[in-house]
């Protein structure tokens, strides 16, 4: 520190802080909400801290100054922890006589208010869905648009409802469902749904989660009070996602069958609800995607609250998001071999 400038000391401050406050978050998905909430809300930072601590990095290496420890040795830990934020992977894109396509999308009502100011966004989601024809397509916040025709998917399963507008999830298949539910989430329409599909002798279990949503408009100013008044709501979410968490988790254990969960968590991949339903399972970005893997449109910094998970008895050939702005959320697609 006695040979650095002014500048590069408070700079080294202000990394020091960061840095600890990045290592702090580690430990995030390892309390449970309900037991400190605030905290919880960190989880939401974590990409941004992780971002951060690389500039600072990059900042002590072209200096040549010892100082870039703080942040590399955070960043390690972090690394040998959750793994990298940045992918590079390298995906199979073989197709097999049995393979399973994946798709997951949060389509935000197909553009049923116009947020987007884009005309027939609907239509358009349509014609990406029959371009890229998912086996199994997993939707939240579906709404039975009057423009949407979605029939080319042989069988569904939907769970709807609100009283003028319906919505709520729904999934999609090629397959034969033999089986269908829901797991239903106390005071809210949110919910989990499932069907169990049959391939040739396989018989396959596609959950579709949709947690509790912190409807933040970052395109808002908030004063302190605003602020104040959305942290309270923002951990009043975050318990609320655990108590949902625990209720599908429930439901899960129950299962016998190979399975595959998508889902929009509305939280990140370094909180206690991503830990606990992942589990056992793999994370089908983590083994084959690239990328940051953005699943939402957050103009900050990327954020990934948008999941496939799978056991291991299905085999990943590959995972990918697609970059196209016809909803708040990004599509992602995983395929599968299977093993019969």
């Amino acid at each position: 520190m006695k040979n650095l400038k002014l500048i590069d000391k408070i700079i080294y401050l202000v990394n020091g802080l960061l840095a600890f406050v990045l290592l702090l978050s580690y430990v995030l998905p390892f309390v449970p909400p309900k037991s400190f909430a605030l905290l919880s809300v960190l989880s939401l930072g974590v990409p941004f801290l992780i971002v951060i601590n690389m500039l600072f990095l990059l900042y002590w290496l072209i200096k040549l100054k010892k100082q870039m420890l703080i942040s590399l040795l955070v960043l390690v830990i972090g690394y040998l922890s959750f793994g990298s934020l940045y992918k590079f992977s390298s995906s199979n894109n073989d197709v097999h006589d049995s393979q399973l396509d994946v798709m997951n999308f949060n389509v935000r009502l197909f553009n049923l208010y116009n947020w987007i100011s884009e005309k027939g966004i609907e239509t358009n989601i349509v014609d990406f869905l029959k371009d890229k024809s998912p086996d199994v397509l997993s939707i939240q916040e579906y709404h039975p648009h009057e423009n949407i025709d979605l029939s080319f998917f042989k069988y569904k399963y939907e769970k709807l409802s609100g009283r003028k507008t319906k919505y709520g999830q729904a999934i999609f298949s090629q397959y034969p469902i033999v089986n269908s539910g829901s797991v239903e989430f106390p005071e809210t329409s949110n919910n989990a749904i499932f069907v169990d599909i049959v391939k040739a002798s396989d018989t396959i279990r596609i959950y579709n989660i949709h947690l509790q949503s912190l409807k933040i408009d970052t395109k808002v100013e908030l004063n302190q009070e605003d602020s104040e008044r959305l942290l309270k709501r923002v951990e009043k979410t975050f318990e609320m996602q655990q108590e949902q968490t625990e209720l599908f988790l429930t439901h899960k254990a129950q299962c016998p069958y190979k399975m595959v969960i998508c889902g929009d968590f509305n939280n990140t991949a370094f909180s206690y609800v991503y830990k606990e339903i992942k589990g056992e399972l793999e994370d089908a970005f983590k083994e084959a995607g690239n990328g940051f893997g953005r699943t939402y449109e957050f103009k900050f910094f990327p954020v990934r609250i948008d999941y496939i998970f799978y056991n291991s008895e299905l085999e990943l050939t590959s995972f990918k998001t697609f970059d196209n702005k016809l909803s708040d959320h990004y599509p992602i697609m995983a395929r599968f071999k299977l093993h019969e």
